[in-house]
């Protein structure tokens, strides 16, 4: 190893963390699950899932946290009880119709108290009366990886058929690789519209489960690599044959001249690891579909406006959901910014432009926003960030480790 690279510790995959515990949840803590997430979503699931189990309140508060409303959701709906599922004003603006439709195809009391197909929800948890679903997973792959998730509690298992083709779908792959690992039959159809999945058929036999590194979070190291190409940047732990949709980041960024080795170490407990560098070869224009990766959207559109590159980014339609408005967001800044970008329902289009900040950047609340225009500092030290401290939602310990490059020469 090179004694001047720059080790960057990356927070576990809040992704792979949440899966993990609705599955030990629902098998009753049968897995020691190593290197959880220490995002504030994760620490929220766990929190909620400890006050199912206890039964200390029927009130399920998400602040912000999409993901985790949509987990809970059809857990509450086959567990006996009373629940209110509930959120910030944020979250309550988020569409969850899919997910809510799905649970009353299958006979479960879900009943929005406010605006239907929002939250809040008061959900009277009973046992479905019916195992085939249709769900659309064009606003979130989350709905179709929440019923997946509960699907081996129910008596007869699911029959799972997506409308629509879905976004990230990856991060299902995902969710039926965790299942199959706690020893659930699941399968999908030839033409993978269809998941079919069993109920526990015995408890799974116990074992250790090693959290991946996460793959959104090195998104933001791979632009400061971009930026400072004479740095060697040392991601720990990461693993480039992911099962993370955001892995993505590797490919893209390979247009920008970053280029990513994996280094394995000889010692068995240090791991794996990715180690970045920008300077290389670049592509003359860029067009990539971030379908599949919706989440790195930020970090590829302002990579892109300092890389200097015409870029289009397709399959960004869902983005406007998220924890903001990452659309109005994004372009929004890179305007003030100097940046001409044009942007559709569809696709950002980034035109090459002088980058100028005016001091302050808008995070609008929201953890990628911060994130993705943090490593702007690098050029422009004195350009700050409005409320750092967002970014606990997902990478709290950011900051710490964008100063080991701020500080490098």
């Amino acid at each position: 190893m090179n004694t001047n690279d720059i080790r960057i510790s990356l927070p576990a995959s809040k992704s792979m963390s949440n899966r993990w515990l609705m599955i030990n949840h629902l098998t009753g803590s049968h897995f020691r699950i190593g290197k959880l997430s220490t995002s504030g979503d994760t620490k929220l699931l766990r929190q909620l899932l400890t006050q199912l189990e206890t039964r200390s309140s029927d009130v399920f508060y998400c602040y912000n946290a999409g993901s985790v409303a949509r987990f809970m959701m059809p857990l509450l709906a086959i567990t006996s009880g009373n629940f209110i599922l509930t959120g910030d004003d944020r979250l309550c603006q988020r569409p969850m119709s899919p997910l809510i439709d799905a649970l009353r195809q299958m006979g479960l009391r879900v009943e929005c108290t406010e605006q239907e197909g929002f939250l809040p929800l008061r959900i009277q948890g009973g046992v479905p009366n019916k195992r085939t679903v249709s769900v659309n997973p064009l606003l979130s792959s989350q709905f179709v990886s929440a019923l997946l998730l509960v699907a081996p509690r129910m008596p007869e298992g699911i029959s799972l058929t997506m409308t629509q083709r879905p976004t990230s779908r990856p991060y299902i792959e995902m969710t039926c690789d965790a299942l199959r690992q706690a020893e659930v039959e699941v399968r999908r159809s030839s033409n993978g519209r269809t998941y079919y999945v069993q109920p526990f058929s015995g408890k799974p036999k116990p074992a250790a489960i090693t959290i991946e590194r996460d793959w959104s979070s090195a998104s933001y190291f791979y632009t400061m690599a971009l930026l400072r190409p004479n740095l060697r940047i040392r991601l720990l732990g990461l693993q480039l044959d992911s099962c993370q949709g955001d892995c993505a980041t590797d490919r893209f960024f390979k247009m920008l001249g970053v280029q990513s080795t994996e280094v394995r170490s000889p010692y068995r407990s240090a791991g794996r690891s990715v180690t970045i560098q920008g300077g290389g070869e670049r592509a003359k224009t860029v067009l990539f579909s971030c379908i599949d990766c919706p989440d790195l959207v930020p970090t590829f559109a302002v990579a892109a406006a300092v890389s200097g590159l015409r870029t289009v980014l397709k399959g960004v339609s869902n983005i406007a959901l998220k924890e903001s408005d990452r659309r109005e967001a994004i372009t929004t800044e890179l305007r003030r910014m100097g940046v001409t970008v044009n942007a559709t329902d569809e696709e950002l289009h980034i035109l090459p432009s002088k980058i100028k900040p005016d001091g302050m950047v808008r995070t609008y609340g929201d953890h990628r926003i911060a994130m993705a225009f943090a490593p702007l500092r690098l050029l422009f030290p004195d350009l700050q960030i409005e409320n750092p401290d967002v970014v606990d939602k997902s990478f709290p310990e950011f900051w710490e480790e964008f100063d080991k490059v701020l500080a490098a020469k």
